[in-house]
């Protein structure tokens, strides 16, 4: 199907199902799994609405990471779709988080060792 190639292509864990710009699902590799081969279902055939998950979580573009990590959690989700007032603009993903809070750990670390005073020169 047309979401299990871009899925492949792309290199990503999911697709927004979007109606105009609005989410109205998202079908993610696990969707189509579960809910498309291990049913037997012909994956050339499968259409976006048979395996795609319609009640989709998102978070506004204007939240912060802390936000968006804490409703992932809760949700137990790993992609959350960014929408400005109703419109798509973007996927967080799980990923996505954990390396921008990696950078911000090391560089907390690093500004951490450059503050430290040094004792070699007194």
């Amino acid at each position: 199907t047309e979401v299990t190639k871009i899925i492949k292509d792309n290199n990503v864990g999911s697709v927004p199902v979007c109606d105009g710009q609005r989410v109205v699902g998202i079908v993610t590799d696990r969707d189509i799994v579960l809910r498309g081969i291990a049913m037997d279902k012909d994956i050339n055939t499968l259409k976006a609405k048979d395996v795609m998950t319609a009640k989709v979580t998102t978070v506004d573009s204007n939240s912060d990471v802390n936000s968006a990590s804490n409703i992932m959690a809760e949700k137990q989700i790993r992609r959350l779709p960014v929408v400005d007032g109703n419109n798509l603009v973007g996927i967080v993903s799980i990923g996505d988080i954990a390396v921008r809070n990696n950078l911000q750990d090391n560089a907390g670390d690093a500004l951490s060792d450059i503050s430290k005073p040094s004792n070699s020169l007194f």
